[in-house]
């Protein structure tokens, strides 16, 4: 609709300052003769606009015209900002209209809370997709965070995989929420390293000031950090024979099993499916949870393992029940 258009195009302008009529015209997805014809309409509404010709011009406002949005505090501007979950909206179909609205809401908010709201955008990321653990106890979580505002080194002895405890000094750069699991993002000897903050046993502000690194993108960094842990998993290939509701399922299950590639298998309805998974053992529980939907085509020891831990699973049954 127009409207909706007009008052896209007021916001983007007040926020981007200046832009230019092919730039509104891709981002809006219409002409720039559109564009063209809604800057009159705005500017018979009594709207200042200014054109500018030559290198650098465009389309802006005078300064004087700004709207504000007053009445909210530190706190509700960074919840505002980070109430939401890019994977949800754009299940949803939501994506584009959750951009829209906080374009709103940045355009309306007065200088100073529009600081905020970019500071606490760049310090926390929320990846909603977990990795398949429940929820754990993060006791100092809010000593992390206080430190991930306030951009102050924190002293922390912190439990390694292994149950060993270590100390070190970070730098905190962020926080990320994967599912119901806390990681704090911090720089440690010159190195950027991810800690889960459950195990964090102590966390103590040493008074001095963190240096963030140049152009330090949290959320590009938890991306790159997924995609490394992702490649270093141990990778077991099998082949399995199954059908097609079963290989929609395969596909959405996901984790840590990948399908490779899915070829009919020669049988009608039946396919022929490449996949990988952490290992043996996982490969086994993963067919055995299809039960006779599922058939290990390749390896050999895969397949007798699961034939074997069948045959288990049988006369486990055909004895008397413990109970």
């Amino acid at each position: 609709m127009r409207a909706d258009r007009l008052l896209s195009i007021l916001l983007l302008l007040q926020v981007q300052q200046r832009t230019t009529a092919r730039e509104l015209a891709q981002r809006l997805e219409v002409s720039a003769r559109t564009i063209h014809r809604d800057m009159e309409a705005l500017g018979a509404a009594g709207v200042p606009i200014v054109a500018e010709r030559g290198v650098g011009g465009g389309w802006s406002l005078l300064e004087a015209y700004r709207t504000s949005l007053n009445g909210l505090n530190e706190a509700e501007v960074r919840a505002l900002f980070l109430a939401q979950s890019g994977r949800v909206l754009n299940d949803l179909g939501l994506r584009q209209a959750a951009d829209a609205a906080l374009l709103k809401l940045q355009a309306a908010l007065p200088g100073s809370a529009r600081h905020d709201a970019e500071h606490a955008r760049a310090r926390l990321h929320i990846d909603g997709a977990g990795w398949g653990q429940s929820a754990e106890a993060v006791p100092l979580l809010p000593a992390v965070q206080a430190a991930v505002w306030a951009d102050q080194q924190i002293r922390m002895v912190y439990r390694r995989a292994d149950s060993t405890a270590v100390e070190r000094v970070a730098s905190p750069l962020g926080l990320v929420a994967k599912g119901s699991i806390w990681y704090l993002v911090a720089a440690v000897d010159d190195a950027v390293r991810t800690y889960r903050v459950a195990r964090i046993q102590r966390a103590e502000p040493t008074g001095a000031a963190c240096v963030r690194p140049a152009n330090f993108d949290l959320a590009a960094y938890w991306e790159h950090s997924k995609a490394e842990f992702r490649a270093n998993l141990p990778q077991y290939h099998a082949t399995l024979r199954t059908d097609a509701t079963s290989l929609e399922y395969m596909r959405a299950l996901g984790r840590y099993a990948r399908v490779l590639s899915a070829e009919p298998a020669g049988d009608a309805g039946m396919l022929r499916v490449e996949m990988l998974f952490e290992g043996e053992q996982h490969a086994c529980e993963y067919v055995l949870g299809f039960g006779s939907r599922a058939e290990v085509l390749a390896p050999p020891a895969l397949r007798a393992l699961v034939l074997e831990t069948a045959r288990q699973v049988v006369a486990r049954y055909e004895q008397p029940s413990g109970g």
